[in-house]
Formats: structure tokens, sequence, C-alpha cells
């Protein structure tokens, strides 16, 4: 039965990213305010074959797409404010889009639901936990609400969180995310032996040992953040499935993809 099923999940997870896939991190962020509702539909346009984002859990519990844990960065410096200490509708109080660029002025903090909707047919979204576990049951029931559960995965740098994540989300694809090779022989076996789908890993600490252990493994090997074409090369050459990347558009066109 464990073989059956490990051979299940296989074949679901190479499906998922049968060519090179080029994400959009935290939206075409390169261009435009990050984790945004136009960084979004940007990305889109730009070709991008799935966005990441990254999500928060608000105070009055709703689900919030942002990479840091407060608002400093985004707002220019003007508020400072924690997002689990804060609700929601002070958060949406705040401009996140001039700090890139004037033409972005009013953007606001979206919930998550605001960036499902713009994901497109055949598109997917990869969805950061940037908490706890106990962001989940919130998390699933915008997803459920959505309608789009099968266009979602899941990455997160919590152990425990990413392994809840996939209790919760059995038919989703989920990886464990990590930037130090201390240890990853372990995890990735631990991985392996868990479910999840793979490994999301800095492109810093991937090399033919790396892959190999995953294929032995039959876990795949996504990348992050990548705007460099050569890098991008020999992540495709070592046999990375996916690359994540400020600017999709520009990075395929260097690649001749």
């Amino acid at each position: 039965m464990k073989i059956q099923m490990s051979i299940i999940l296989v074949t679901f997870s190479l499906s998922l990213f049968a060519q090179q896939t080029f994400i959009a991190h935290r939206g075409a962020s390169y261009l435009s305010p990050e984790n945004t509702v136009a960084a979004a539909n940007l990305a889109w346009e730009l070709g991008a074959d799935a966005v990441e984002i990254d999500v928060y859990l608000t105070k009055d519990n709703r689900v919030m797409a942002l990479h840091d844990k407060n608002t400093k960065r985004t707002t220019g410096g003007r508020k400072n404010l924690a997002i689990k200490d804060t609700p929601s509708l002070v958060l949406r109080d705040l401009d996140v889009g001039s700090w890139k660029d004037a033409k972005y002025k009013g953007e606001k903090i979206p919930f998550i639901s605001e960036i499902i909707e713009t994901v497109p047919e055949g598109k997917k979204l990869v969805v950061e936990i940037k908490t706890g576990s106990e962001i989940l049951p919130h998390l699933k029931r915008e997803i459920e609400k959505s309608g789009k559960l099968e266009q979602m995965i899941f990455i997160c740098f919590g152990w425990e969180t990413i392994l809840d994540t996939k209790k919760l989300f059995p038919d989703n694809a989920c990886y464990w995310l990590s930037s130090s090779k201390q240890g990853l022989k372990k995890k990735m076996e631990e991985a392996a032996e868990a479910g999840l789908e793979g490994v999301n890993l800095s492109y810093k600490i991937i090399d033919e040992e790396v892959v190999q252990l995953a294929k032995k493994l039959n876990l795949e090997v996504l990348t992050w953040t990548v705007n460099d074409p050569e890098i991008a090369k020999r992540m495709t050459d070592l046999g990375v499935s996916a690359i994540t990347t400020d600017r999709p558009k520009w990075l395929k066109e260097e690649m001749g993809k």
C-alpha cells in the first residue's frame, strides 16, 4: 500500500511540472509592487506559468498577501504595523504601491481571495505560508470558497507547518523550503517519507548531489530566486523542475523558452 501511494504521489508531482516552469516571485515583482493584485495580473500578462505569494494571518483571522511580518518596507516606512496584531480593515487602508512606482499609488494589501481570483485556468498559484499552522483552517476556507483548490501549491520553511498543510490538502503539491545544506539529506528523506512532492531550495545549495538524491527519493527540486540566465540554465541542466524569478518573461526569453 505504501509503495502504491508513493507511485501515485510521484505521478502527480511529475505531471505538475512536465516542462521547465517559471514562477513569478511575489507576482511580477521586478516591475510592480510585490504581493499585490497588480503584480499578479502583470505576471499572468507576461506569461508566467505560476505566481508565488506569501500569506499571513491578521488579528481578525483574515488571510492576506504580504512577505514581511510588518508593513514598514512596503509602505515606504510610513507605517510599521505587525500583521498578526492588526485588523485587516486597518491594513487595507495602507498604500503598498507607491514605494515601487507612483503609478501604483493606492495599491492595497490583498486578501488571498483577491489573488486567487486572478489565476487563469491552467495556471497555478504557489502559496508560501509565513506563519505556523494556525493559518491553515482559515486558508482552507478561503481556497474552498474560490473553487480553485486544484490550482493551489503550498510551500513553507516551517517543517511542522508544511506537514500539517499536506494533511489538510492531501491532493495538492506541498514543498518544504530551505536555504541551508546542513541536515538537508535527512530532511529530504523525511520529506519523501511524509509524502511531500519535493523541496524548494535556494539555488545556492543545489548541486548534482542534491538533485541525484531527490531523484532517488522521487522528489522534485524547485528553486528560488533566480534572475540570472546563466544560473537558470545551470539549474535547468541539473534537472530542477521550476524556477522562481522576479522577471518571468525576461528570463524565459533570455533562455530561449
